[in-house]
């Protein structure tokens, strides 16, 4: 029943920017931490950012801070990424994630996939000329 769909990706110019948004619904209380986490054929999920519904608190990789930003909706059921200033290293399928109490997006481990209990399909974002 939970079910986490992202959408916005598409082909943008380098130096473009683009906002993903992640729809939730399904939970009986509000997850821990939503994330949003980007893959590259050969690879698995890199932690891009994420979001504490527990406490008020954001956290960035440090290749995306001061070009990404994360935020929600009032309602806590629409987690959006906004990204600028691409590059052709952010090419990838980008994913949402929930976890459900291992991470609270305090830290670096936070941003962990492993820490990460339900995933949408993902969405491409491919940056290119």
């Amino acid at each position: 029943q939970v079910q986490l769909v992202e959408s916005g990706g598409t082909l943008v110019q380098p130096g473009g920017s683009l906002t993903l948004s992640c729809s939730t619904s399904g939970f009986s209380v509000p997850s821990s931490a939503i994330g949003w986490f980007r893959k590259v054929p050969g690879k698995g999920r890199e932690g891009v950012s994420c979001l504490s519904n527990s406490f008020e608190r954001t956290f960035y990789a440090d290749f995306v801070k001061g070009r990404f930003t994360i935020s929600r909706d009032n309602a806590r059921k629409v987690v959006t990424l906004q990204m600028s200033r691409l590059t052709t290293d952010d090419t990838a399928t980008y994913y949402c994630g929930a976890s459900t109490g291992r991470a609270f997006c305090m830290t670096g481990p936070d941003l962990d996939e492993e820490q990460y209990d339900y995933w949408g399909q993902g969405t491409q974002v491919t940056v290119s000329s």
